[in-house]
């Protein structure tokens, strides 16, 4: 029925080597993928490091909840989705998402609805740090619920 990975830990990752694994089934005719790395952004930023905390067991289980979904909407032949907890510096890769189907618009599509249910969904807290020493704790953001809101109506 396919292969169906969901991790969340301290543990690097290579995005390279996760699509390849994917990349075996032959029914897979397309592969499409997303990676969020730790970003400095605003002309007046000064993020250094992120901070992800989560609730073990709780958060898979969301994260299993929105594969589910995924794989009700599209065709999938597998997927992948590694988030990343702990104390993360500037540039260090955060989440992946790699969704395998037979078609590129069904991968594509895919891919985009775990990545915008998973910004809103998944139990994930956010702490930026910054070069002055100060940090805060970030607020999720309307864009996210409203890339998020439009796979309702489909």
């Amino acid at each position: 029925m396919g292969d169906f990975t969901i991790r969340v830990g301290h543990a690097e990752f290579e995005p390279g080597a996760e699509i390849a694994a994917l990349s075996g089934n032959p029914a897979a005719g397309a592969i499409a993928s997303f990676v969020g790395l730790v970003r400095n952004y605003g002309d007046d930023a000064h993020v250094t490091a992120l901070e992800l905390e989560h609730y073990p067991g709780m958060t898979e289980a969301e994260l299993g909840r929105i594969v589910g979904e995924a794989r009700e909407r599209w065709p999938l032949t597998a997927a992948t989705i590694i988030h990343r907890v702990g104390y993360l510096p500037l540039g260090e890769p955060i989440v992946l998402v790699v969704v395998a189907s037979g078609h590129r618009r069904d991968a594509f599509a895919a891919c985009e609805f775990l990545m915008d249910y998973l910004k809103t969904r998944a139990p994930f807290w956010k702490k930026e740090y910054y070069r002055d020493g100060t940090s805060r704790w970030v607020d999720a953001k309307d864009s996210d619920d409203e890339a998020a809101a439009r796979w309702m109506a489909q």
